[in-house]
């Protein structure tokens, strides 16, 4: 069986797109008609050898969470957090990252992010224990549970694939980093639970570019009942010269579509990506030819939401709808990766103009 593929081809072209060719569909229709002959098996190539338990190469290092998480059987759970050490001794270059969650069946998505040394980011958060907001002392620490600026190591989702960059490009993990895992659980009816890890393939040299996750989000958006095409819209310019590599869009069970396009100087429209969403599959779309945008490029994403009866997984169409954690509420952003100098980190990246620092680490 294909995996499903949500992209409207006539909108650009990704290099991990597996649908089939006419002619090949072709093809195979004819050898099935043909009654599925046997080929030389000289012609055969090898069998693929792949690492055992996961989709990228072997695993560098493997970071675990140190101790796993009790989902219940019923009822919400809150954004579950572990704060875990890398020990690494030298700043490294991650080519390659896959997250797997031991329980993947609570597992509605997860987001690893890099703690470097000296952010205050949950300073004062448990190292090595599972906590949510809730559960901090500090009220700083609560609130910038909810919020950071930390860059992202890897978002996983139901349907995600791992992140492969290219040679030449990868993610920035300081010596001396912590990651951060923060996962959000949903019950299904049985308890359980789930130690996630995270697979770091290094790059072999240090890379010429900078890979770094972006995103464009609505928080104030208001869904009404019933409304079976709600459009909502996001933009933002981008600070610096950066080349698109993927674009990853996030919503929850009433998510029905999503664009994200280039908005030209005299309005007009250039689309990058149009998907027909799914909640269930989660795909990350890596543009086949990278696009480089200059500094002051603007960047929107579009929304449309199905809050109506016509929607088989909309848990409550007679609810009004607003951003929140949990799958019954929904959620809007448009992620996306682009790669920098590697001498940029992302805090540079945002600051414009004249005032920017000089790059480095």
């Amino acid at each position: 069986m294909m995996p499903p593929w949500f992209a409207d081809p006539q909108v650009g072209h990704f290099s991990n797109d597996p649908s089939l060719t006419e002619e090949q569909i072709a093809a195979l229709l004819a050898w099935v008609k043909a009654g599925a002959p046997p080929g030389d098996p000289h012609d055969a190539p090898p069998p693929r050898q792949w690492p055992e338990g996961w989709n990228i190469a072997k695993p560098d290092v493997i970071l675990q969470m140190s101790k796993p998480v009790a989902v219940p059987p019923d009822g919400d759970v809150e954004y579950t957090y572990e704060i875990v050490p890398t020990h690494f001794n030298k700043d490294e270059w991650v080519q390659m990252a896959e997250v797997h969650p031991s329980g993947a069946q609570y597992v509605h998505h997860a987001v690893v992010y890099i703690r470097p040394p000296g952010s205050d980011w949950l300073r004062h958060a448990p190292i090595g224990v599972p906590f949510t907001a809730s559960t901090l002392g500090d009220p700083k620490d609560r609130l910038d549970a909810h919020g950071t600026t930390s860059d992202l190591l890897l978002v996983y989702a139901p349907g995600s694939s791992p992140d492969q960059w290219p040679d030449g490009m990868a993610k920035f993990v300081p010596a001396g980093s912590d990651i951060v895992f923060q996962v959000h659980y949903t019950t299904n009816g049985t308890a359980g639970n789930d130690q996630s890890s995270i697979g770091l393939v290094f790059a072999k040299s240090p890379p010429s570019q900078r890979v770094i996750t972006l995103q464009l989000n609505d928080h104030a958006f208001i869904i009404p009942p019933g409304a079976d095409d709600f459009r909502v819209e996001v933009q933002g310019t981008l600070p610096h010269d950066a080349t698109v590599l993927s674009l990853f869009p996030h919503m929850h069970l009433r998510g029905k579509r999503f664009e994200y396009d280039i908005v030209q100087r005299d309005g007009s429209i250039d689309p990058l990506l149009r998907v027909n969403y799914h909640f269930h599959w989660q795909l990350s779309y890596r543009l086949a030819e990278p696009r480089l945008l200059k500094a002051g490029t603007r960047l929107r994403a579009v929304a449309w939401y199905d809050n109506s009866s016509n929607n088989p997984h909309n848990p409550d169409p007679a609810a009004t709808v607003r951003w929140g954690d949990q799958t019954y509420q929904e959620m809007m952003v448009g992620f996306f990766d682009v790669a920098v100098p590697a001498s940029m980190n992302k805090q540079q990246f945002f600051v414009r103009g004249q005032d920017a620092p000089a790059a480095r680490h």
